[in-house]
């Protein structure tokens, strides 16, 4: 290891992987620093990559050339596209993958790149100059100097476990917390809050009754996730098929968890980070959601030859024999047996607001952060800033100009930009595609056609692979053009006419009919058929934009008068002065109760868009 990098990767989780295969693979010196090498890439929750939203997001990170949709090709057992019978905007590929074999061949990913080194050691603090990152300290004491730092931390700051009563230091099982971070940041006036995650037991294989159950199988032939995959001859899944089975909760298991709640360190006020709203634990989905007389549960092999069953829908951080009992009362699992216990794992994280757009920190210049640090939930959320991220330093570090994603290319820039603008509002930050108000344009079957020329302008995507993609653009554009001029499309609009009624009906290739390859005629077929939906929310959304600028806020407005409005909130709010609710919108950091609150203030003065009086009086 020597003393001075390009760049310096704290952290290789899902986003630590991305970040420093980006930064190598761009030609910088790059060290990427864990507490264990045999622990980079695991898959800490669920053996799962993508799912709705989330493989939207995996698919652009490929695009841009990232890993994480390859390496889940290569160990996937289990490919299923989620909402097929809607509209493709929603649909999503998920892929459940052999748990150990993702982490064995991320890491061989790591460990064979070129210009990047991986050293096994704790940081205990990030080191500044004049406010520009000039490196880091290891717990050990010795100072490694680099132009740009990423700080991929996970779960690991000041990280503590819970198991019912019991608590444990770590960021999750098997491994230590990382302790100085956080009064570092701190030292240097960054802002630090606190969240919760948790994860399911760990039930074995062989202890489930699977004929009781309902067979999930995934789909035949599977589709990969990654560009790569498609454009390679070579054969495709290599793993063999697992089948997962669905059960559920019922009226005991229900019961047997208000009769615990009391130990539940939830509920006990021993937990003090708040988690996600949309992964809750099992026991607060029974408090929430009282009036469910079940909640569905998928039971996940974690490999075709583990002996480990992951339980997805059942986080919970209760006792141990709470567990048992309430599983054993689900169907299918009357004996299970379980091999390890769930828990739940605070953490510190660092409010996004205090980020650039290119998620380098506003306090300290060549200072990057990404992942679960800007409290985020998922590996997909996690993947796709660390690529970001891991883009922008070495774009800076070589003097270029960095990559600009507006919220139209990418639901990965709506992510980015929902980050730094608006903030994670008290709870961990999962994407959705309703996030996003160019949804029906951004959907995974045309990422590639989106994205692949910035991957090539960075330098991570081949001019292979960028000519391919392009071909394929010219392809789609060429035939959507020829099916209008000879008023085809009007037809192929019609739900109930397909592209191969069309080309039936012409005769095929034989009457001149071009032959396409299928990802080119697919992506005609959604153009055509939703063109004029999207436009229409396109206009819907210019409207919207137009509506706010056009509302004026008078230059004399006081925002001290503002009922509700947080300090932080009125100094963003004096600094800027806004002249309209769409530049109020826009402020960074302005979260959106600070911007309704400003709504119903300029409402009960009378002041409506365009400055007038409200319609209502």
């Amino acid at each position: 290891m020597k003393s001075r990098y390009d760049v310096i990767v704290v952290g290789l989780g899902h986003a630590g992987c991305e970040a420093a295969l980006a930064c190598a693979r761009m030609g910088l010196s790059t060290l990427g620093l864990t507490l264990k090498r045999e622990r980079a890439a695991v898959m800490s929750c669920n053996p799962a990559v993508g799912g709705t939203a989330k493989g939207h997001l995996v698919r652009e990170l490929d695009a841009l050339g990232g890993e994480m949709a390859r390496v889940a090709d290569l160990t996937g057992t289990h490919f299923k596209t989620l909402n097929a019978s809607k509209g493709p905007a929603v649909q999503a590929t998920r892929v459940l993958c052999d748990r150990d074999a993702y982490a064995r061949v991320m890491q061989s990913v790591l460990f064979s790149q070129p210009g990047l080194t991986v050293h096994e050691a704790e940081v205990s603090a990030v080191r500044a100059d004049a406010g520009r990152v000039s490196g880091v300290t290891l717990a050990d004491g010795t100072e490694l100097a680099a132009a740009a730092v990423l700080l991929t931390t996970g779960t690991f700051l000041q990280a503590l476990m819970h198991v019912g009563e019991k608590k444990e230091v770590g960021g999750r099982l098997g491994d230590e917390a990382a302790k100085g971070m956080s009064d570092s940041l701190r030292a240097l006036g960054f802002t630090l809050g606190r969240f919760k995650t948790g994860t399911p037991a760990r039930l074995l294989r062989d202890s489930i009754d699977w004929a009781a159950l309902a067979p999930q199988p995934g789909d035949f032939p599977p589709r990969p996730l990654s560009l790569r995959t498609r454009l390679d001859p070579g054969p495709f899944p290599l793993q063999p098929a697992v089948t997962c089975a669905l059960t559920y909760t019922t009226d005991a298991t229900h019961q047997i968890l208000r009769d615990n709640l009391h130990r539940s360190p939830l509920y006990q006020g021993e937990i003090v980070g708040r988690g996600p709203r949309y992964c809750p634990s099992l026991e607060d989905k029974v408090v929430r959601f009282s009036a469910r007389e079940r909640h569905l549960v998928f039971l996940e092999p974690e490999g075709p030859t583990s002996p480990l069953v992951y339980p997805a829908g059942l986080s919970t951080s209760l006792p141990a024999d709470v567990q048992l009992a309430f599983l054993r009362t689900l169907p299918g699992l009357g004996d299970v047996q379980v091999a390890r216990y769930g828990y739940a794992v605070e953490y510190d994280y660092a409010p996004p607001t205090q980020l650039h757009p290119t998620l380098e920190t506003k306090r300290v210049r060549g200072l990057y952060f990404a992942g679960q640090l800007n409290g985020t939930s998922g590996y997909e959320e996690a993947a796709f800033q660390g690529l970001y991220a891991g883009i922008q330093a070495a774009l800076q570090v070589k003097g270029e100009p960095v990559l600009e994603l507006g919220r139209h290319e990418a639901h990965g820039a709506v992510l980015v930009d929902e980050l730094v603008t608006r903030g994670v509002d008290g709870e961990p930050f999962r994407m959705f595609t309703s996030r996003s108000e160019h949804r029906l344009r951004l959907r995974e079957g045309n990422a590639d056609l989106r994205l692949v020329r910035h991957g090539a302008r960075v330098g991570l995507v081949g001019e292979e692979v960028a000519g391919r993609v392009a071909a394929r653009g010219e392809a789609v554009a060429g035939e959507v053009a020829r099916l209008k001029r000879s008023g085809l499309a009007a037809r192929l609009k019609r739900p109930e006419v397909t592209y191969a009624v069309l080309a039936a009906e012409a005769g095929g290739g034989e009457a001149g009919w071009p032959v396409l390859a299928p990802d080119v005629v697919e992506e005609v077929e959604v153009e055509v058929k939703y063109e004029g939906y999207i436009v229409m929310a396109e206009r819907a959304a210019a409207r919207e934009a137009e509506a706010w600028d056009g509302w004026r806020i008078p230059g004399d407005f006081a925002y001290e008068q503002v009922r509700g409005l947080s300090a932080e909130a009125l100094e963003k709010f004096e600094k800027h002065r806004p002249g309209t609710v769409g530049q109020a919108r826009r402020i960074p950091g302005l979260t959106p109760a600070a911007f309704s609150l400003l709504l119903v203030a300029l409402k009960r003065e009378g002041r409506g868009p365009g400055g007038g009086e409200r319609a209502d009086g």
